[in-house]
C-alpha cells in the first residue's frame, strides 16, 4: 500500500515539473505570458525563426518525456486531472509545430498587433513601465517580420488577405494610437520615436510584401484534410466525442432546433400577421420562421449606437441575473468597447478578459463595427442579423452571464500549479456561454423575441460544427456552406459570408461551441438524474464554475457524476 508520504512525494514531483515547464514556456513565449498576466517578459517578443521553433519543440519533448514517468495513480485528484490537461496540451504543441506547421503557411501567426495592444489596454503597471517595455517590443518587430518572410511559402489566399487587413490595423495603431500614451510620458520620446519609426517602416514594407509578393503566390489549400483535422479536433476538444458522432448529433439537433424555433415563432407570426392566421395548418415552417425573423430584424442598431446599446443591455441583463439568483455575479469591472482594427476580420465580437495571472482585472467586451468600405446593402445585412434582440443575446454570450462571468469565476480557482490557468478548455468556455443563453431564455429574459434569437443562435452553433468538418474534411464549397447557413440556419448573407471566412481561417474552433454546449448540458442532466430538479441554480452554477476552465469531462468527474 502506498503511504501518504509517497503520495505527497509524487505530487511534489509532478508539481515541480509542471511549474518548471510553464515557467520555461512563458519565457519562450512572452506574448502568451503577457496575455495570461505574467509580465516578467513584457520587453520581449517570441523568437519566430526556425531556430526558435526548434528550441520550443525540444522544450515540449523534454517535459513530455519527464511527465510520462509520473504515476497518475499516486497523484491527488486535482493533480491527476492537471497532469492529463498538461500532457494533452504539450502533445498539441508538438503536433502544431511538427504536423500542422502553420508557421510555414499561416501569416496570421505573425500578426503582432496584440503583443503591442496588450501593453496599453490595461493599467496593470505604471504607464512609464509599460511604455518602456513597449519600446523594446517595437524594436523587435523587424525580427518577427524577417522570420515571416523567411518561413512563409505557399499560403492559402484567404489567410494572406486577412493578414493584410490586420497588418494595416497594426500600422495605424503603432503610428497613431500609441501617441496618446506617449504624451503622458514625454520623457520617453527620445527613445520611443526612433523605435516607432523603425517599426512602422518595417510593418509597411511587410504589408507591401504581403500584397505584392505573398498574395499572388498564395495558392495553398486552407482545408486541413481529414487526418490533420481529426488530430487537431482531438487536441482542441479533449472530448470523448468522435468526429463522426459530433456530425451525427449535429444533424439530428438541427432538425429538432428548427422545430423548436417554429413553435416559438408561430405565436409571433400570428400576432404580426393576423391576416395569415391559417399559418398553423397552411404555411411551411421556414416561411413562418423567416417572416418572424425578418420582422424582428427591422429594429436594429447602427455603427453609431451599437456599443451604447450593448452597454444598456449589459446593465439590464446583470440586474436580471442578480434578481433571479442564477449565479454569483463578479465585482470585477467590464467595459464595452469598439473592437480594435487589428483584431477585426474573424469574429464580430469577443470577450477579452484579464489573464488568470493578472492582479488587476478589467474585462473588455469588444464589438466590431462594419468596415468603412462596405456598401450600404452589406451594412444593412449585418445589422439585420445583429438586431436589437440579437444584441441582447450576444451580450449574454460574451458578457453576462457568459464569458465575462465564467472567466472571472475561473480566475478564482487556485491550485499548486497554474496548469488550468494557462491551458483553458475552449469547449468549457464556449459551452458555458451558449448554455448561459439557454439559461436566460429558460428564465424568461427578453420574452419571445430574445428566445427566437437564442434558438437562431443555437442553429448557428450546430451548423458551425457541421461546416467546420464539412469544409476541412469533405470538400464543402462556399456555396454549399452558404446555403446551409442561410436556408437552414436563417442567417443573413453578410453573417454567413463572415462565418465562411472564419471557418476557413480557424479550423476546429467552430466545433467548440456545439461540443461544449452538449457537454455542459450533459452535466446538468446528470445532476438532475441523480438528485432531481435543481432548485438552487446559484449553488449549482457556482459549483460548476469553481474548477477553473478544464475540459467538461473533468468537471463532470469533479462533481462526482
Amino acid at each position: 500500500m502506498t503511504s501518504c508520504s509517497d503520495r505527497l512525494t509524487e505530487d511534489q514531483r509532478f508539481e515541480s515539473l509542471a511549474n518548471q515547464y510553464i515557467n520555461e514556456l512563458l519565457e519562450s513565449d512572452p506574448e502568451l505570458a503577457t496575455s495570461l498576466g505574467d509580465h516578467r517578459f513584457d520587453n520581449r517578443l517570441k523568437d519566430y525563426s526556425l531556430i526558435g521553433l526548434q528550441d520550443q519543440l525540444r522544450l515540449h519533448r523534454r517535459y513530455l518525456s519527464l511527465l510520462s514517468t509520473t504515476n497518475p495513480s499516486r497523484l491527488s485528484a486535482t493533480n491527476q486531472i492537471d497532469r492529463d490537461i498538461l500532457i494533452s496540451n504539450i502533445e498539441a504543441n508538438i503536433f502544431q509545430i511538427e504536423i500542422l506547421r502553420e508557421h510555414t503557411w499561416n501569416p496570421l501567426g505573425y500578426s503582432i498587433g496584440r503583443a503591442i495592444y496588450g501593453l496599453t489596454a490595461r493599467d496593470f503597471a505604471p504607464l512609464k513601465v509599460r511604455m518602456s517595455n513597449l519600446i523594446e517590443r517595437l524594436k523587435a518587430i523587424p525580427r518577427v517580420i524577417e522570420a515571416a518572410r523567411r518561413n512563409l511559402k505557399n499560403c492559402p489566399r484567404i489567410h494572406t488577405e486577412t493578414a493584410i487587413l490586420q497588418n494595416q490595423g497594426t500600422v495605424k495603431m503603432v503610428r497613431e494610437e500609441l501617441n496618446d500614451y506617449l504624451e503622458q510620458v514625454p520623457e520617453l520620446k527620445p527613445e520611443f520615436r526612433p523605435a516607432q519609426v523603425q517599426a512602422v517602416a518595417a510593418l509597411e514594407t511587410y504589408g507591401s510584401w504581403l500584397q505584392q509578393v505573398l498574395l499572388p503566390n498564395s495558392q495553398g489549400d486552407f482545408r486541413l484534410g481529414i487526418d490533420r483535422f481529426r488530430s487537431k479536433l482531438k487536441y482542441n476538444l479533449d472530448s470523448e466525442l468522435s468526429l463522426e458522432e459530433i456530425l451525427r448529433q449535429a444533424q439530428q439537433d438541427l432538425k429538432l432546433t428548427q422545430n423548436s424555433l417554429f413553435e416559438s415563432a408561430l405565436p409571433l407570426y400570428e400576432r404580426y400577421f393576423p391576416e395569415k392566421a391559417s399559418a398553423r395548418s397552411g404555411e411551411g415552417k421556414k416561411v413562418v420562421i423567416r417572416a418572424v425573423l425578418d420582422k424582428l430584424a427591422q429594429e436594429h442598431p447602427s455603427n453609431k449606437n451599437i456599443v451604447e446599446l450593448a452597454r444598456r443591455d449589459l446593465d439590464s441583463i446583470t440586474a436580471f441575473v442578480r434578481e433571479r439568483q442564477l449565479v454569483s455575479v463578479p465585482d470585477e469591472p467590464i467595459k464595452v468597447i469598439v473592437m480594435p482594427e487589428f483584431q477585426r476580420g474573424v469574429a464580430v465580437a469577443y470577450c477579452d478578459s484579464p489573464g488568470p495571472l493578472e492582479e488587476r482585472a478589467e474585462t473588455f467586451f469588444a464589438i466590431s463595427p462594419t468596415p468603412a468600405d462596405w456598401p450600404p446593402e452589406r451594412v444593412l445585412s449585418f445589422f439585420r442579423e445583429y438586431n436589437n434582440a440579437m444584441i441582447q443575446n450576444l451580450t449574454i454570450h460574451e458578457a453576462m452571464p457568459g464569458h465575462y462571468l465564467q472567466l472571472m469565476h475561473s480566475n478564482r480557482f487556485h491550485a499548486r500549479t497554474p496548469v488550468r490557468s494557462v491551458f483553458s478548455s475552449g469547449p468549457f468556455v464556449e459551452g458555458w456561454a451558449t448554455y448561459a443563453e439557454q439559461l436566460m431564455v429558460e428564465q424568461g429574459f427578453g420574452g419571445p423575441e430574445v428566445k427566437i434569437q437564442q434558438l437562431k443562435m443555437r442553429l448557428r452553433l450546430i451548423i458551425n460544427a457541421i461546416i467546420d468538418q464539412g469544409i476541412h474534411t469533405a470538400g464543402m464549397t462556399e456555396k454549399e456552406a452558404m446555403d446551409l447557413m442561410m436556408n437552414e440556419g436563417f442567417q443573413e448573407e453578410g453573417e454567413a459570408g463572415g462565418k465562411w471566412r472564419r471557418a476557413c481561417l480557424t479550423s476546429t474552433q467552430l466545433s467548440t461551441y456545439y461540443v461544449g454546449n452538449i457537454e455542459i448540458n450533459d452535466i446538468r442532466k446528470a445532476v438532475e438524474a441523480k438528485q432531481g430538479s435543481i432548485t438552487d441554480l446559484k449553488s449549482f452554477h457556482d459549483k460548476l464554475l469553481s474548477f477553473g476552465s478544464p475540459p467538461p469531462k473533468h468537471v463532470k468527474e469533479l462533481m462526482g457524476l
